[in-house]
């Protein structure tokens, strides 16, 4: 039998406390044991059954039936834009402009998310909590960054350099052959460097994640309060059924 051992540090204090001239007490010897637990050791009866109904509870919450995907989807399948990734960013578009627009009365000029953010492929079939929790275990938050236009332009450079699917949406960029920016546009518009843009985001990449600087500079970051996984969870109960495309949003000519 496979023995998996685990060492618990056990620290004995001895000698135990002497008294300085303020009255403190002060620890005088502390001695370490190292404790061997093995699989051999067996489950407690009482706590096992006072876990079971929260353990059943939960797993049916996880395999609760939210949505269903008309084909399989990796955040490889393809280089620059990809199906998963387009359906991360489309769904944070979607979800998240209304509560901005309610709590901040204004809205969102596109989305970027990171192309490592996306920790699982969804497979074709049911889609489950579990699903949403597979795709995004962290818990990292939706924020909005207010950028101007020349940190937007910073953005997209980015984009054009990183060689990744990263996902956005309500965006387009256009890389040539060496991969350098060569067209882009926000919200169907051209970028103008002194007028403020909503960029929706994550917590974690508003902060420097992934190496996106830009984002440092924004003059306001506004939270709406809402984990982007629980908002997945939301896109999924909202549409019975998902079947994202690649498509233009990011192209090499």
């Amino acid at each position: 039998m496979k023995r998996y051992i685990i060492f618990l540090n056990i620290f004995l204090t001895l000698g135990l406390w002497s008294c300085n001239k303020k009255n403190e007490k002060e620890v005088q010897i502390v001695k370490a044991q190292n404790i061997l637990v093995e699989e051999s050791i067996s489950e407690n009866d009482s706590l096992k059954k006072f876990i079971e109904p929260y353990k059943s509870s939960i797993e049916d919450e996880m395999n609760k039936p939210l949505s269903y995907a008309q084909t399989s989807m990796r955040k490889n399948d393809t280089p620059y834009n990809t199906a998963i990734g387009n359906m991360m960013a489309d769904a944070v578009f979607e979800m998240a402009n209304p509560v901005f627009m309610n709590r901040h009365k204004n809205s969102i000029d596109g989305v970027l998310l990171n192309h490592g953010g996306i920790r699982a492929g969804i497979s074709k079939g049911v889609i489950t909590t579990r699903t949403a929790y597979q795709v995004m275990p962290f818990e990292n938050l939706v924020v909005v960054a207010r950028l101007k236009g020349m940190q937007v332009k910073e953005m997209f450079e980015y984009l054009s350099r990183a060689k990744k699917a990263h996902p956005v949406s309500n965006m387009s960029v256009v890389v040539d052959d060496d991969w350098s920016l060569e067209d882009y546009s926000l919200n169907g518009n051209n970028v103008k460097d002194d007028e403020y843009y909503h960029i929706a985001t994550s917590d974690y990449l508003v902060n420097g994640g992934d190496n996106m600087k830009f984002f440092q500079k924004a003059d306001t970051v506004y939270q709406i309060d809402y984990k982007l996984r629980t908002l997945l969870i939301d896109y999924f109960q909202q549409n019975d059924t998902i079947n994202p495309k690649v498509d233009d949003r990011f192209k090499k000519n």
